[in-house]
């Protein structure tokens, strides 16, 4: 992730064998193995959730998180753009945004892996505000952010996850999804004190 000064923080995972079939057969005399894997990473990695204690020491964490609450009838808002952040003209006029997950589609997921991701479209704060108003439930973005890197308020996280409303980063294919009906599913896996955590993302399209 691109810092404000021009720095990078560098997330990383490893992924290696804890257990190897060859080490786990002698267990079982010879009868059959198991290979069992060791991971690492930093929890705000690959597709992941926010949760309010990523923001605020006194929020809930990822453990605390209902299940039914991260299971919610989503709607796709199209915001291909570069570089800039997006206003309330992007917003169709007249939609229910209550109670729902908005994913906004820059399509910025085809630039994953190249110096560009740095360099991302993002939301503006009034549109954090309209969607805090209008009763959503979770936001999610195709970016590494979804704030500026450059506004060290970081208002989306900040506002967002104090009225507990959950943020996902670094989405994909939401384009796939544009102008239809589906059931969006942002579960983790649980752990207590853990602000954030990678999260299997996918829809139910109806």
């Amino acid at each position: 992730m691109k810092n404000e000064d021009g720095s990078y923080t560098q997330y990383t995972a490893k992924i290696h064998p804890f257990l190897t079939h060859q080490q786990t057969k002698p267990k079982f005399h010879g009868k059959c193995s198991f290979e069992i894997t060791e991971m690492t990473f930093q929890t705000s990695v690959g597709t992941y959730l926010d949760s309010p204690f990523h923001r605020y020491s006194n929020g809930r964490d990822i453990s605390e998180l209902k299940i039914e609450e991260l299971i919610l009838t989503e709607i796709v808002i199209d915001v291909k753009g570069e570089f800039e952040a997006i206003g309330l003209d992007a917003i169709p006029k007249k939609i229910d945004l209550k109670g729902k997950a908005v994913l906004f589609n820059f399509r910025w997921d085809e630039y994953w892996g190249t110096e560009k991701y740095q360099s991302y479209p993002f939301i503006s704060k009034e549109v954090v505000e309209f969607l805090i108003k209008s009763g959503v439930k979770l936001v999610g973005v195709d970016t590494v952010n979804i704030d500026s890197s450059k506004d060290l308020t970081i208002p989306a996280h900040s506002l967002f996850l104090k009225k507990e409303i959950f943020i996902v980063e670094n989405l994909t294919n939401v384009d796939k999804l544009q102008d239809k009906k589906f059931t969006f599913f942002a579960v983790p896996i649980k752990g207590k004190k853990i602000a954030a955590m990678p999260i299997r993302a996918y829809a139910q399209v109806e």
